[in-house]
């Protein structure tokens, strides 16, 4: 059994991983302040033994464990955030991780973060991150290693979900470190072809309070589907005739039309003043009235999950046009009912391919963090979703430390 503990544990993506590789582990703690996500883990794998919510409270462990896991808050270096880096609280709790290192020697450590660390201050954030931890970096050896340098081989490298099995555009920086008594020849895990996409993903029967409203939607689309979110189809033959509009009358999450198979499209810094979206592309609605926000339309995945989950999907919708007797004759009137159309008074609707514009729902958010769907979500959806931006990607952890324990 081998003996493992996380700071900074969230919804638990470590845990699932080591579940998922079957490994037989102890876990000697888990830390998290949030007390949505603590409420997250502990229904989906029990309280810890010790489970403190800050971690400059959590006690180190007298006996090594084998693998550490940390993650410290990202805004600080995140471009979302507000990129303040270590002149924020929170950017400087990477150094109460150093401690924990020092004192404690686990056998692994594994550290996750945000890309933007690796430019923080002009790239000097991480070198100094790198400074604390290693005895020798990605094989070759520190000639000046810091005086407070923790006796470990580090290996870092930036991995996207999307290399990993997921559907999802995900950067992240990770640090691998090896004590020196270990052996120290880490090869982080090969990209992989991505078979997935965002549409296999998501779910089939989603509430309508998922989609968009009007307001939101008129933000972020340009030309004929903004002018005319309204128009559900056309009863001409041909699909497109002058007088043929047909309308939705809840006025509530529109049907929009392709662009005659064009795609969607979507306001965007660009030259062309626009991203085109088709179905099972992504769209980030965040900051919606942006003059300068550019690379708002994921193709075929999901662009990385924030905390908000300020992402849209293309969700297909048939809806019905119109009504045609056994002749094939138009039917006027309203209908509150449709007969089976193998009865000889019955009726025939016809149907049209159109579009919805959706958020993704918080399963379908945990889907892309790689969860399984027997993963129980206890807490509100915005907390969900939360909870959901804050993780790692569960396929990705599992493969690292995979390849960890193999060593």
């Amino acid at each position: 059994m081998i003996k493992v503990g996380s700071d900074f544990s969230g919804v638990g993506a470590f845990d699932q991983a080591l579940k998922r590789l079957g490994i037989n582990y102890e876990t000697i703690f888990a830390c998290d302040m949030d007390k949505y996500a603590r409420q997250t883990f502990i229904e989906n794998y029990g309280e810890p033994k010790y489970y403190p919510e800050n971690v400059y409270d959590r006690e180190i462990p007298k006996e090594s464990i084998d693998i550490y896991m940390t993650s410290p808050p990202c805004q600080a270096f995140s471009i979302a955030g507000n990129r303040k880096g270590e002149s924020e609280e929170r950017g400087v709790l990477f150094y109460n991780s150093h401690e924990f290192i020092l004192k404690n020697k686990p056998r692994y450590f594994i550290f996750e973060n945000v890309k933007g660390l690796l430019s923080d201050d002009g790239g000097k954030t991480f070198q100094r991150w790198i400074d604390y931890l290693s005895k020798s970096v990605n094989g070759q050896p520190v000639i000046f290693p810091h005086e407070e340098s923790a006796n470990y081989h580090v290996y870092h490298k930036v991995l996207n979900s999307k290399d990993y099995g997921v559907p999802q555009n995900r950067e992240r920086i990770f640090i691998i470190g090896i004590r020196d008594d270990a052996d120290n020849s880490f090869i982080f895990p090969p990209k992989e072809h991505l078979t997935k996409r965002l549409k296999d993903i998501l779910e089939d029967d989603v509430d309508e309070k998922y989609f968009l409203s009007d307001a939101n939607l008129n933000k972020i689309l340009i030309g004929e589907d903004s002018d005319s979110i309204q128009c559900v189809g056309n009863t001409h033959p041909s699909g497109n005739g002058m007088n043929g509009n047909v309308y939705d009358e809840k006025g509530i999450s529109p049907t929009l039309s392709t662009n005659k198979g064009e795609g969607i499209k979507i306001k965007s810094a660009t030259k062309k003043g626009y991203e085109t979206a088709k179905e099972g592309d992504s769209i980030n609605f965040s900051q919606p009235n942006s003059e300068t926000r550019r690379g708002r339309v994921g193709k075929e995945v999901a662009q990385t999950l924030d905390t908000q989950c300020n992402q849209a999907i293309i969700s297909v919708k048939r809806q019905p046009l119109k009504f045609l007797d056994r002749n094939q004759k138009n039917i006027e009137g309203n209908y509150s009912f449709v007969v089976d159309t193998m009865n000889t008074g019955g009726v025939k609707i016809e149907y049209q391919k159109g579009f919805k514009i959706r958020r993704l729902t918080p399963r379908e958010a945990f889907r892309l963090q790689d969860f399984p769907d027997s993963f129980k979500m206890p807490c509100s959806d915005s907390q969900m979703y939360k909870q959901a931006g804050n993780s790692i990607t569960v396929g990705v952890l599992e493969k690292i430390i995979n390849r960890l324990i193999k060593i």
